[in-house]
């Protein structure tokens, strides 16, 4: 198991529209499995003030007219290296500075719906900045703000990047996959879309 990231394009007027609607985030993150979003919509009411006194969130807007483009839903997998990543584009754990902190602070929350274990929505003019700002970095960056014991010490998730690089080539896995999401970044920005920022 794990805490794995997941990329997905989605239009600007989506984006809106999930917003509004926060069930639909399961058309996007979940196409072939229609019941997730039946089960979000008939969820009932979360939190504790809500039990105790019974009261009633105000309902979400249903949304009808939700469509898929053509190309909206690309997806790109980052696998476990997106805490590596986040540390290598800002040097911190939980911290940095916009746009290189996107992993784990960019784009607006989902509402109140329980999918995975955090979705967020980046518009395309955050794509945009996210885009300028990534495409200097290269490998010789990265290597030279890697720091495994460092890395170790501010608990970096998956936390082996003290393991021999002998048996494992921990850089390389961040390295491989930074690409791709680099790669991913360009090509939304280039179709003037927007990214959905998935942990499953």
């Amino acid at each position: 198991m794990g805490m794995y990231l997941e990329l997905y394009t989605l239009s600007d007027e989506n984006i809106e529209k999930v917003l509004a609607d926060p069930p639909l985030i399961w058309k996007v993150v979940a196409p072939e499995n229609p019941e997730r979003y039946d089960e979000a919509r008939n969820e009932p009411p979360a939190g504790l003030l809500s039990k105790i006194f019974g009261r009633k969130k105000a309902p979400a807007v249903h949304v009808t007219d939700f469509n898929l483009a053509e190309g909206e839903v690309a997806h790109e997998d980052v696998d476990k290296a997106w805490h590596g990543i986040h540390y290598l584009l800002t040097k911190t754990a939980w911290e940095g500075e916009a746009p290189l902190d996107f992993i784990v602070r960019g784009g607006r929350e989902v509402g109140d719906i329980e999918v995975g274990y955090d979705v967020r929505l980046m518009t395309s003019n955050e794509v945009q900045s996210l885009n300028a700002a990534l495409q200097p970095i290269d490998e010789a960056f990265l290597k030279s703000r890697y720091n495994p014991s460092e890395m170790m010490r501010l608990e970096i998730y998956p936390e082996v990047w003290d393991r021999d690089p002998e048996d494992e080539d921990n850089f390389g896995y961040c390295l491989d996959y930074f690409n791709a999401l680099k790669s991913f970044v360009a090509q939304t920005a280039n179709r003037n879309m927007g990214i959905v920022i998935y942990f499953a």
